[in-house]
């Protein structure tokens, strides 16, 4: 498969869907903020254990790093 084909089957997450990544912990989940060319910024705030941990708010993931679990 060419570099191309790989690229038309990355289905890319819209702003509001939540995604599931490994980032920091197993199954992460953030809610989409912005879509770029290649990544999406997403806010991890919305995960339970997020007070429990010294996180960041937001973070970066490639197209090719996360599954989106609800569509907004």
């Amino acid at each position: 498969m060419s570099k191309k084909e790989e690229d038309l089957d990355i289905i890319t997450a819209n702003v509001g869907d939540i995604v599931k990544f490994d980032w920091v912990f197993p199954n992460m989940q953030g809610k989409v903020e912005k879509v770029n060319d290649n990544s999406v910024i997403v806010d991890v705030t919305i995960n339970d254990n997020f007070d429990e941990h010294e996180m960041f708010e937001k973070t970066v993931i490639n197209h090719k790093r996360y599954e989106i679990i609800n569509e907004a």
